[in-house]
């Protein structure tokens, strides 16, 4: 184990010194080190960092990260998990997770949201040539986990669908860089592109005057929540045009985070369509949106529940955004609010190509069976 943890050592002394002289002869720092088995690239918080080429055996730290190596068709690079993946069945409706059920088996290397152990890390056989780490600022501080662990931690900015598209492309190209999976990232960036694209075509000329108003309710924000519970820039809405009550258009969308709305608020406001995020629903029997909708005077007198527009759509943000499922609740969601414009559409069909594109298995029904079977679903209130 030492002798390994001073290879890696004069490895990354080697590469980093390498790197400084050719960025002081003007060279770039993102380029490959050709004298030497190895890259140097510059990760999402800035950090150069020397990666072995090839690497057969990886790590993936702090939430989503191991969703986006499924995306890249690389699971069987994995050694261990974090214990989101082992020991909180709450958290699992993950369609990553539902598709590589052999995760569970595997050892551990830490807590979920980052927070790694070095000495479960150093403990695991075969070790990891790589860590890749999402939200660096949460839990372990990455340099100190390769200070510790003599392996080198890349962390990755995770991005999202709408303002920060980029950064998810970015990082899903840096570990397909990484893993040698450069084309299987261009594949799934096109997927992105292509079925926000197709989102936009089919909504972006509907009239104002013609939308309905609508409001999603019960999205989680590290745990569930109840019906106040919002994203004022949630990317379903944002990807298909949609007129959401929550939303402020004078404000860029990198402002508009997670919001609890005051209950006199979307009192006022009425929403014509009301959307559930089902991850409420592991709230419990007497709590949550379901439970509020059926107990609360207030939000009874709705017109959304009045006139039976409530339905539900699967968890947006489950160990941070599921980006399969945002697709598959927007195309949903369209079919809701403009039926003749995705009359081609059955959601859950369209949901299970997705999911197989982005994580190898359809899995619609196994996502649907964990909330109720009320995914895609009109919901009545009755006891």
């Amino acid at each position: 184990m030492k002798s390994r943890k001073l290879i890696r050592t004069v490895f990354f002394l080697s590469v980093c010194f390498t790197s400084f002289a050719m960025l002081y002869a003007g060279g770039s720092e993102e380029m490959e080190i050709e004298d030497i088995d190895g890259t140097v690239i510059v990760d999402g918080m800035g950090r150069t960092v020397a990666v072995p080429e090839a690497p057969e055996h990886v790590i993936c730290s702090g939430a989503g990260c191991l969703r986006l190596l499924v995306y890249l068709r690389a699971q069987d690079r994995i050694v261990a998990v974090d214990d989101i993946e082992k020991s909180r069945p709450m958290f699992k409706a993950r369609p990553y997770l539902l598709a590589n059920p052999q995760f569970k088996s595997y050892p551990l290397f830490g807590e979920f949201r980052g927070h790694d152990n070095p000495e479960l890390i150093a403990g695991l056989d075969p070790q990891p040539d790589i860590i890749f780490k999402t939200y660096g600022q949460m839990g372990y501080d990455p340099d100190e986990l390769q200070d510790k662990t003599g392996i080198p931690v890349v962390v990755l900015n995770y991005g999202d669908l709408l303002d920060y598209r980029e950064d998810l492309y970015s990082s899903l190209r840096v570990m397909g860089r990484i893993l040698g999976k450069t084309e299987r990232a261009e594949e799934v960036v096109a997927f992105f592109d292509g079925i926000i694209a197709d989102l936009d075509r089919r909504t972006q000329d509907v009239p104002d005057e013609l939308k309905k108003s609508c409001y999603v309710g019960g999205i989680a924000f590290k745990g569930p929540h109840g019906l106040q519970s919002t994203e004022p820039a949630y990317p379903p809405f944002l990807l298909i045009n949609a007129k959401n009550l929550a939303y402020d258009p004078s404000r860029p969308l990198g402002e508009l985070s997670h919001a609890d709305v005051a209950k006199e608020k979307l009192v006022e406001w009425d929403p014509e369509y009301l959307f559930i995020d089902l991850a409420t629903i592991q709230s419990g029997k007497s709590s949550g949106a379901l439970y509020e909708l059926r107990n609360d005077p207030a939000f009874k007198t709705l017109s959304a529940v009045k006139h039976g527009k409530l339905f539900g759509v699967l968890p947006y943000n489950w160990y941070t955004q599921n980006f399969g499922s945002t697709l598959a609740d927007a195309y949903f969601i369209g079919t809701v609010l403009y039926p003749q414009r995705f009359a081609d559409v059955d959601p859950e069909k369209k949901a299970d190509d997705i999911y197989e594109f982005l994580v190898g298995k359809p899995v619609f029904d196994e996502m649907d069976a964990l909330f109720q079977n009320l995914g895609f679903k009109r919901i009545t209130l009755e006891d």
